[in-house]
């Protein structure tokens, strides 16, 4: 049966058809397939339209042949519970979409050099053109191999590895935060740190240390959460038994909380007896009793970047791409490594005052 352009949409429509409907040549249709610039709003506009009518789907498989791509990004992530994880995964599959690539996800519980090369060979043997690796706590390890078939960036402030690198200035966060308690008159500044093996707690962790020895203060014993409220109550009653602390600096939200709740159940007040400072500056902080100050992180544009940067790479390696985001001419892309940090900012609300 002939397929006769204008009729509705046709099983089996090809460029071909798209671009006589359009009235456009199949170059131009082609170009919009692959999301490639060089076509105007209007004429990309009337293209989707007539590949809409005609129920046209590209072939995935052939293009990936001619064009050497999947226009599929690869993820490994650690921890999809932890908040920040959640940010930057949801910005780069949005913008991943956005540019009109699919992703496909890994997840590895447990960081182990093996877990995470059996996560990244998965993503690899689904035909992925790149890959973001979130929070990437084991790459300092001189044993792991990660492909050098497609490139790879990391989003996370802290990681030494060979590869672009992406994320939270972790450390200016926690000497605003600090910054902050000792410009108020605390004399020193108690801090409740996240889990021993995360690498975003033992920054900002010692960013604190350091910001007190730097200003001459006493550094207190450093107690630990799992980054829960139930382990920041745990941890702030604990301390509250052995030190007379005017000021906490917590290394998230979410145990910030917790420090509130202890300082209600001992009687403290807040500000007037204790200042509290948090760290991601949650949906929840502003409605707190009384409203946290904490330190905020867009994560988001953490992604973002780590997206785009690797597509530039991707590109560079096909037809050039976006020179603001493909490394300089004469370094190899995907083994020069980049190191890009979105500096945090400190909210200041009722949680934070002068020690009386």
């Amino acid at each position: 049966m002939t397929r006769r352009p204008g009729t509705g949409a046709s099983k089996g429509a090809s460029m071909s058809d798209v671009a006589r409907l359009a009235g456009v040549s199949g170059q131009t249709v082609s170009r919009v397939v692959n999301n490639n610039p060089g076509v105007s709003a209007e004429t990309r506009e009337r293209i989707e339209a007539a590949m809409q009518r005609l129920g046209y789907r590209a072939n995935a498989a052939a293009r990936a042949l001619a064009t050497g791509r999947f226009r599929t990004i690869g993820v490994v992530t650690f921890n999809l519970t932890a908040v920040g994880n959640i940010r930057i995964v949801d910005a780069v599959i949005a913008e991943a979409q956005a540019r009109g690539y699919a992703v496909n996800m890994a997840v590895v519980e447990a960081p182990t050099e093996h877990d995470v090369r059996a996560a990244v060979r998965t993503l690899t043997d689904r035909a992925v053109d790149g890959i973001v690796v979130i929070e990437a706590r084991v790459l300092d390890t001189p044993n792991l191999q990660l492909p050098q078939e497609v490139p790879v960036v990391i989003a996370d402030s802290g990681t030494s590895h060979d590869h672009p690198t992406f994320g939270m200035d972790e450390a200016a966060g926690a000497r605003a935060a600090v910054g902050h308690l000792l410009e108020l008159g605390h004399r020193t500044v108690h801090h409740l740190a996240g889990p021993s093996g995360s690498n975003p707690a033992r920054r900002r962790r010692t960013a604190w240390q350091r910001m007190l020895t730097r200003n001459a203060r006493p550094v207190p014993a450093v107690v630990h959460g799992d980054w829960s409220p139930t382990s920041g109550h745990r941890a702030t009653l604990e301390l509250l038994e052995r030190d007379d602390a005017t000021a906490i600096f917590a290394a998230n939200d979410q145990m910030a909380a917790g420090v509130l709740r202890a300082a209600t159940e001992k009687g403290i007040r807040v500000p007037e007896d204790l200042s509290i400072v948090g760290y991601d500056d949650q949906d929840f902080a502003p409605f707190l009793t009384p409203p946290l100050t904490s330190v905020a992180q867009d994560l988001e544009e953490v992604g973002r970047r780590s997206l785009t940067y690797l597509l530039g790479l991707i590109e560079a390696d096909g037809q050039g791409g976006d020179a603001a985001t493909v490394p300089p001419e004469g370094t190899h892309p995907r083994r020069r490594s980049v190191g890009r940090l979105v500096t945090p900012s400190l909210v200041v609300r009722q949680s934070t005052a002068p020690p009386r």
